[in-house]
């Protein structure tokens, strides 16, 4: 049985000596919040207007979708020749959501059928071919797979130079270089493609340079064949490596080949777990992955059992939320609406963190926030709600308050580790007492008198770190 971030005490085994990595969804996000193909206005009157192709980007900083609709002959390899990756004409980068599922849908509208997201799990980790093999299945396209994969690679290989490195992505690389962990990656995305990828990413070819990619094997995920030749090019016993997964058929593939797993599930919500229950450990993100649990050296940059991250800002007018943080739970939380930032809400990954809060007129104060779907009480969207962690009077709804995310203090917790509502409240009371302790921290301290919080420049615009990651210490 899968052992959850939060339930995990003491080591879980000893003897493990080489780590094996999937990429996509593990380390880098290819399939979310990629920069987006736009369709100057000259282009598009040339496409044939038999079949509308409907791409959803939402406008960075804006929080407005916007609906570009393309048009092209039925069953015709989508024109790509048209799309032309470029910054708007307000200077705000685009972002595509769901990038691989966006073309998904696009061949799937091509053939007249219409897109439900049905099978996406039985696709999610399988090499190209095979993915769209089983897409074909699920909605009876007539085509063949070749024909599927000639149609969205195109565009795909446009993207990979945007793809971001995920939430400690950076961090495990630089851990794994520093103690000359033997490593490679197991991929089933073809060899060029995956050398493509790293190219884009700083260092990462060096300490990567052993992988195994989907047309080097015979049978592709969930056969272990491509973890065993990992383990064999490493030199290493199976039953001394550990994997690192997002995709159910990865973690199969990878405890069929007699290794330990842990997952990080790209595929979310609640219904998805117990396709990774084969797993040993299933982290919320790479954040939390404690590599002394499996008999690995630890990481040595928590602090005051906080992690420190690269600061993300974010700001806007203190709103009415669900009216529970004070009724409820007796703490006042101050919500921000996130329409304004969705974007850059959607590359940080759930948990809590702490921080500094800058409210106008009134001052800085320290705070802990949370940052996800709350499941104690089954949030409908992602909510930012920090805590200032000061007593206050009096309301401040409709007041400016600006915050500095400077460090994760743990994932978000599912709803069975809180048997009561007392037990939330305890849980949000320990966070606040980290987080006051560790932000007296010089690496937390001098953000406090950040420009940014006291509103030197109120023209100032937020800023987000995109990836999340460690910050270094001195």
């Amino acid at each position: 049985m899968a052992v959850s971030s939060e339930e995990s005490n003491g080591v879980l085994t000893n003897g493990i000596t080489h780590v094996i990595l999937d990429l996509d969804g593990t380390l880098l996000d290819t399939g979310l919040s990629l920069n987006p193909a736009c369709f100057t206005q000259e282009l598009i009157p040339e496409a044939a207007t038999t079949l509308e192709f409907k791409f959803y980007l939402l406008i960075s900083g804006h929080g407005v979708d916007c609906l570009v609709v393309v048009s092209c002959l039925p069953h015709f390899p989508v024109p790509w020749s048209f799309v032309d990756l470029l910054v708007s004409s307000s200077s705000d980068f685009l972002s595509f959501k769901k990038l691989v599922e966006e073309s998904c849908i696009i061949v799937v509208n091509s053939y007249g059928k219409t897109w439900d997201g049905r099978g996406a799990s039985n696709r999610f980790g399988k090499r190209p071919l095979e993915a769209a093999s089983a897409l074909i299945e699920d909605y009876d396209l007539p085509c063949t797979p070749e024909e599927v994969y000639a149609q969205t690679s195109e565009f795909l290989d446009r993207s990979w130079s945007r793809a971001k490195a995920l939430p400690g992505a950076v961090r495990l690389i630089t851990y794994l270089r520093t103690h000359s962990i033997p490593v490679a990656v197991a991929s089933s995305s073809p060899a060029a493609n995956i050398k493509k990828k790293l190219s884009y990413q700083k260092d990462w070819t060096e300490v990567l340079s052993i992988f195994v990619s989907g047309d080097q094997v015979k049978l592709g995920k969930p056969s272990p064949e491509i973890f065993l030749e990992a383990a064999k090019r490493l030199n290493a016993e199976p039953s001394n490596c550990l994997v690192i997964e997002d995709a159910p058929v990865g973690v199969t593939a990878a405890k069929a080949a007699g290794m330990k797993v842990v997952a990080v599930p790209s595929l979310p919500g609640k219904s998805t777990r117990e396709l990774y229950s084969a797993a040993d450990h299933i982290l919320s993100s790479l954040l939390d992955l404690r590599p002394e649990i499996w008999g690995l050296p630890p990481f040595h940059d928590w602090i005051e059992d906080t992690l420190p991250i690269e600061p993300w800002y974010i700001g806007g007018e203190v709103i009415k939320g669900y009216g529970r943080g004070s009724k409820v739970l007796g703490i006042p939380t101050a919500n921000l609406p996130t329409a304004a930032f969705s974007g850059q809400l959607a590359d940080h990954v759930c948990g809590i963190y702490l921080g500094w809060a800058g409210l106008a007129g009134k001052g800085v104060y320290k705070m802990v926030m949370s940052v996800g779907w709350n499941p104690y009480f089954d949030n409908s969207q992602k909510t930012v709600e920090p805590w200032l962690l000061h007593e206050f009077p009096e309301d401040f709804y409709g007041e400016q308050l600006r915050l500095i995310v400077v460090g994760y203090i743990r994932p978000e917790a599912s709803l069975a580790n809180f048997p009561s509502l007392e037990a939330l409240i305890e849980r949000i009371h320990e966070d606040g007492r980290i987080a006051k302790r560790a932000l007296d921290a010089k690496v937390y301290s001098h953000f406090q008198g950040d420009a940014y919080l006291t509103f030197g420049n109120v023209n100032e615009e937020p800023v987000t770190n995109r990836t999340g990651d460690f910050i270094k210490q001195e």
